[in-house]
């Protein structure tokens, strides 16, 4: 068993609500919270806390409290922080839809989670709308936070004047919120995070993400995803750091925001670090109020860590996390800058770690004296920010959480010389070419690498003689000339040969969720 580096934390038994608000100091209370990026509008941390309570006390007028699930459908606005930590003040539990879920996929969600009441916003009302209907949550129940005929505006709510109630519950067991994952494997499914999940690992992250009052953040990451829900909304709140938002990404629209608004601190997925690494326009911007930038959500190669640190001047950082974990298990801290930007440093404070061989099911505990490396084996993390469960699913739970309370992340990983991780990927993707075991990651990163090209993402595709064969689907970058056994042979120069892409499509774009995570299974049924 590896456990973390880091003293650990004492976890307060409160809940996340009077974690985060309850003893600001009254100095930070006429800070800018929230920063509406498209209008500039600000929030306080005044105005956010009197929200949030308004609202609560809203929701307990309609009989919304402990025992309940509430919708919330939103892009980032600043209304999101407001109606989130809202839910959860009353006692009600959050269910954080994707924004960008059709009406059949948001009837799932509700229908599982047992929604009761929905907040969206008018550009996905009509989605939502059919949704509600079909699980039968009245248009009564239905909130527009900016407005629509026929519908209650989160003005409406905030503006009732009932109470704030007053709620118990034990943090410990209480679920705040369900975001849904598929985990290693299957169906979507409710993530049951407890207050303390939450207060855990944004105590947890405090020590190695060092934001501070005076960093404002760009919320370009969906908060409705664990990472933007936690790494940003609740940690930033908690650090009374300033957060800009942005509802969709835009590259012109976020170079301006960094630009104009002097952003400090930047959270991303890979696909925007592509778009730092190699777009044109980046040269176009000032970015040098930068100091900071941390990527998580899908694998974070060194080569391209580089590149986005050579080109902004921002330190770079990668983290690792699942739903499940609340997020954040590991992460590279700013005070190890020589670490490899490709690992995903080491684990945060309160965490063990297991490294399993997939094979024999043993657990690897030493390292390989030649490559510096230990072996490859499915990474087992255990800690107070691991989930109590998925809802109304004890198989998949048990098969996710043992007995001792570890989660089996199903991805794969080493440990480094100095106690760093890497994940090499997930369980489910590997490649098996000839018995042999070939890592996407890997390919992928390489393929970045090349001049021509802008994504990327490989799969095994069934082959008689060989089992699996990487196949791989390459975006060229705009105009450029580039042909199949261009990109087989310069693939084939710097792997093993087992590892060689045998097949290349060219598509116009990788097919990816809004965490930034590669669709293996949108490629697979081309």
């Amino acid at each position: 068993m590896f456990r973390s580096q880091f003293p650990d934390e004492t976890i307060p038994e409160v809940s996340l609500f009077d974690y985060l608000f309850a003893e600001i100091d009254e100095a930070d209370l006429d800070r800018v919270a929230l920063v509406d990026g498209p209008s500039g509008a600000e929030t306080t941390y005044r105005q956010l806390i009197g929200q949030v309570l308004a609202l609560s006390g809203a929701l307990a007028a309609e009989r919304i409290g402990v025992g309940d699930v509430v919708a919330l459908h939103s892009p980032n606005v600043p209304a999101f922080a407001t109606v989130f930590h809202g839910i959860l003040r009353s006692g009600a539990t959050a269910t954080t839809i994707n924004a960008l879920f059709t009406a059949e996929e948001i009837v799932k969600q509700l229908r599982d989670s047992g929604a009761r009441m929905l907040f969206t916003v008018s550009p996905l009302l009509p989605a939502a709308l059919d949704a509600a209907r079909e699980v039968g949550i009245p248009d009564a129940r239905i909130i527009v936070l900016d407005g629509a005929e026929g519908f209650r505006s989160l003005r409406d709510l905030l503006t009732l004047g009932a109470p704030p109630p007053e709620v118990r519950f034990d943090p410990a067991t209480h679920v705040a919120v369900m975001p849904y994952s598929s985990g290693t494997t299957g169906r979507p499914k409710g993530v049951m995070l407890s207050h303390r999940n939450l207060v855990a690992n944004v105590q947890q992250c405090a020590p190695v993400l060092d934001m501070a009052p005076d960093d404002r953040i760009l919320a370009v990451l969906p908060f409705f995803h664990i990472y933007g829900m936690t790494v940003l909304l609740d940690l930033a709140l908690q650090r009374r750091s300033t957060l800009v938002t942005m509802p969709r990404f835009d590259l012109v629209q976020f170079l301006e925001l960094i630009q104009n608004q002097r952003l400090t601190f930047l959270f991303i997925a890979p696909p925007i670090g592509v778009a730092l690494a190699k777009h044109p326009l980046v040269d176009q911007y000032d970015l040098g109020s930068l100091r900071g930038l941390m990527s998580g959500a899908a694998p974070f190669d060194t080569a391209l860590g580089e590149a986005v640190q050579a080109r902004t001047g921002a330190r770079v950082q990668q983290g690792y996390g699942m739903s499940e974990s609340s997020p954040v298990t590991h992460v590279i801290p700013p005070s190890r800058p020589d670490l490899p930007i490709g690992s995903i440093g080491f684990p945060i404070a309160n965490i063990e770690c297991r490294l399993i061989d997939v094979e024999s099911g043993e657990e690897i505990t030493a390292l390989d004296v030649d490559s510096g490396r230990s072996r490859s084996g499915e990474l087992w993390v255990r800690g107070p920010n691991i989930m109590l469960g998925y809802l109304g699913d004890a198989e998949s739970t048990a098969q996710t959480v043992d007995a001792d309370g570890f989660l089996h992340t199903g991805d794969i990983a080493q440990i480094g010389a100095e106690g760093e991780y890497y994940i090499v990927d997930r369980l489910k993707e590997l490649i098996k070419y000839k018995g042999y075991q070939v890592p996407p990651a890997e390919l992928e990163a390489l393929l970045l690498t090349h001049p021509l090209i802008s994504d990327a993402a490989v799969i095994g595709v069934p082959d008689d003689e060989n089992g699996e064969v990487p196949k791989a689907f390459v975006v060229r970058v705009a105009d450029a000339e580039l042909e199949e056994q261009a990109v087989i042979d310069f693939v084939a120069e710097h792997v093993a040969p087992y590892k060689k892409v045998r097949q290349v499509e060219f598509i116009d774009a990788v097919p990816k969720s809004t965490a930034g995570k590669i669709l293996r299974k949108d490629l697979r049924v081309r």
